[in-house]
C-alpha cells in the first residue's frame, strides 16, 4: 500500500506536500538502512508530536514486528524462561530519540547556559553522520530548533522540517521542509500528525512487510 497517496486522498490539502513527504520518507529509511537513527524534537504541542513519532517507530504500528531469529534465540541461549518471555513480547524496532525528555540536561542547560540550545547539545552528542534530525516548528522559527537542524548539517545528519505558514527560517536550512498549508497553529498541528503517521506507516511497510 501506498501510504502516502492514501494521506493525500484523505487530505487533499497536502497534495503541495506530497513531494516533499516522499522524500522525508525515502531519507529516513535510507538512515535506517545505514545503520543510523531518527532525532526528533519540537516545543509544546510539537514535543508531544516528537514522543508520538517515536512511539510509533521504537515498536509495532500496525504491522506485526517478529524481531530477528538470531536476536530471539539468542535471548533463549541466556536464560531460557526470561528469553521465551522476551521472545513473546518484544517487536521489533525503530531506533528514534525524542530530544524532549532529558530534565537533568535540560534545566541544567536553561540555568547555566542557553536554554535554546538544549536540542543543539543533543544532537551534538547523539547525532552521527547516518542519522536524522527531524525537527517540528509550527511557525518555522523556533530557535531552538533552528540551532539544532544548524548542528545537524554541520555534522552531516541528514535534515528535515515540519512546519507550517511560510516554513520561516526552517525552510532554508533544512534539506527537506513539509510545509502544510495552514496559518494558525492548532490547525498547522491537525496536520502534522497525519502526516507524520503516514510517514511512520511507509517507513514501517519498508521494514516489515507481511
Amino acid at each position: 500500500m501506498d501510504h502516502i497517496k492514501t494521506l493525500i486522498d484523505r487530505y487533499p490539502v497536502l497534495q503541495v506536500c506530497e513531494k516533499s513527504i516522499r522524500d522525508a520518507a525515502e531519507a529516513i529509511i535510507v538512515s535506517y538502512e545505514q545503520g543510523g537513527k531518527l532525532l526528533v524534537a519540537g516545543n509544546g504541542g510539537s514535543a508531544s508530536d516528537s514522543d508520538h513519532i517515536c512511539g510509533e517507530l521504537l515498536k509495532s504500528f500496525v504491522l506485526k514486528r517478529t524481531p530477528d531469529k538470531q536476536f530471539l534465540d539468542a535471548l533463549t541461549a541466556i536464560d531460557a524462561d526470561t528469553g521465551a518471555y522476551l521472545a513473546d513480547k518484544l517487536q521489533g524496532s525503530l531506533p528514534a530519540i525524542a530530544l524532549t525528555n532529558q530534565s537533568a540536561l535540560m534545566t541544567a542547560s536553561l540555568n547555566d547556559v542557553d536554554g535554546n540550545v538544549m536540542f543543539a547539545q543533543q544532537v551534538n552528542g547523539y547525532g552521527k553522520k547516518e542519522d536524522v534530525f527531524f525537527g517540528i516548528s509550527t511557525s518555522g522559527n523556533s530557535k531552538d530548533v533552528i540551532y539544532a537542524l544548524v548542528v545537524a548539517k554541520a555534522k552531516g545528519l541528514k535534515t528535515i522540517a515540519l512546519t507550517g505558514k511560510t516554513g520561516g527560517k526552517v525552510k532554508d536550512i533544512a534539506d527537506i521542509s513539509i510545509i502544510v498549508p495552514e496559518n494558525e497553529t492548532y490547525k498547522i498541528q491537525e496536520l502534522h500528525l497525519p502526516v507524520y503517521h503516514a510517514l511512520c506507516l511507509e517507513i514501517e511497510a519498508h521494514f516489515f512487510k507481511e
